[in-house]
This record gives C-alpha cells, sequence and structure tokens, in this order.
C-alpha cells in the first residue's frame, strides 16, 4: 500500500485539542457523568482506542479543560501593569482591579466552553475538588485586591471586600449564560460594560468636599 493511500484510511483525524473540544462540548451539553468515551467516540467519528491513544482517561480530558480554564484566570492576576506613567511607583490597587477584570472577560470570551464547565463544577470527583480549591484562592486573591483598593481609599469602604469580589464576578461569570461568540459585542466592549458597572459605583468622587448635585 502507498503512503498516499494509507493517510487515506479512516475518519477525518483530530489532533488532542481538536478532541478536547468536541469533549468539553458534550460535557456542557449532556453533564460530565453522563458523557462516556462511547458517546464522544461516536460525535467524533473515531474509535475509543483513538481518543485513548490521546488521553489515558476522561478524567484526564476533564482536568486539562479545567487547568486551561483556571490557568487563563490566573494569569490575569499574576501579570502585574505596568509602573504609573511617570514611572514612579506602582499602579493603584483599583487600576490592578479594572485590569483583572477586563483579563477575565477576556478569558471567558476567549475560552467560553471551557470556562462554563468550569463554573459548573461541583466537586463530585478529585479533578473537580481540585479545580475549586484553585477557584477558592483566586477569589481570595480577587477579595485581597479589593481590600487594598479600598484601604488606599480609591475605592468605598462601607461594602464588605468579599462581597465586592463576589458581586462582580458573580456578574462575569453569568456572561456565560447568554453570551455568543460573533455577537454585537466583542471583548473589548464588553470589558468596557463589566468595568462601568462593577466600578463606578464603587469609586470614591472626592469625598466630603465633592460639588454637591444641582437641584
Amino acid at each position: 500500500m502507498s503512503e498516499m493511500q494509507s493517510t487515506r484510511r479512516g475518519r477525518p483525524g483530530y489532533d488532542q485539542q481538536g478532541i478536547l473540544a468536541v469533549a468539553i462540548a458534550a460535557f456542557n451539553e449532556y453533564g460530565y457523568d453522563a458523557t462516556s468515551i462511547g458517546m464522544l467516540a461516536e460525535r467524533l467519528g473515531l474509535s475509543k482506542s483513538a481518543i485513548y491513544h490521546h488521553f489515558g482517561s476522561k478524567d484526564e480530558m476533564l482536568a486539562l479543560a479545567l487547568d486551561s480554564a483556571l490557568s487563563g484566570l490566573e494569569a490575569v492576576v499574576e501579570d502585574p501593569l505596568p509602573a504609573t506613567a511617570d514611572g514612579e511607583g506602582e499602579t493603584s490597587a483599583v487600576d490592578r482591579l479594572e485590569d483583572v477584570l477586563r483579563g477575565a472577560v477576556h478569558v471567558l470570551v476567549e475560552q467560553l466552553p471551557a470556562v462554563t464547565l468550569l463554573l459548573r463544577v461541583r466537586g463530585n470527583t478529585e479533578v473537580e475538588r481540585s479545580a475549586l480549591l484553585r477557584r477558592r484562592a483566586f477569589d481570595r486573591r480577587i477579595t485581597a485586591l479589593v481590600s487594598e483598593a479600598q484601604d488606599e481609599g480609591t475605592l468605598r469602604g462601607d461594602i464588605d471586600a468579599s462581597v465586592v469580589a463576589r458581586l462582580a464576578f458573580g456578574m462575569i461569570n453569568s456572561i456565560v449564560e447568554w453570551y455568543r461568540p460573533g455577537g454585537r459585542e466583542g471583548a473589548d466592549r464588553l470589558a468596557d460594560d463589566v468595568v462601568a458597572i462593577a466600578l463606578d459605583g464603587l469609586r470614591k468622587r472626592g469625598g466630603a468636599n465633592a460639588e454637591a448635585p444641582v437641584s
């Protein structure tokens, strides 16, 4: 058999990322527990052994999908903003918080299926419990950043920092329920909207010396 004939055998091939994308879509549609390797094989037009060539188990697929979403979110918090325009000192905590909110929106839009799967994790397996621990660590870092912005006086301090963090990311997380790629708003515009709603009501506006509204 010639090399050309050999490459034409079987259904069109999938690489690991292609198989993982189909698996994530199935996990979101049917639930992780209800999705079997056999179901994925049928959907892909591949044999089970072809899937196992790329993944040792269904749990490994879930772990890779959740790690992709979590790593994207963690990178948003870990990547520092550059120094202030005058080159002196670090940027303010509220500016870093805004950058994190914008970055999180971009991660959600760019990895919508994987983030959707992450938000549906309930801790039923060791893989899910590990993902939940990382999510909680991420949440604590956001709360600490909110608290830092309150301490520096750039955010109002009469709302508990953990409540601010939960409400802000509750809004961001809700995007997975209605956002459709290719719609009227891209990631940049959506990030602008989130920042406006999440932060405009929290920023301090000059305190007691602020100009009173005209009656």
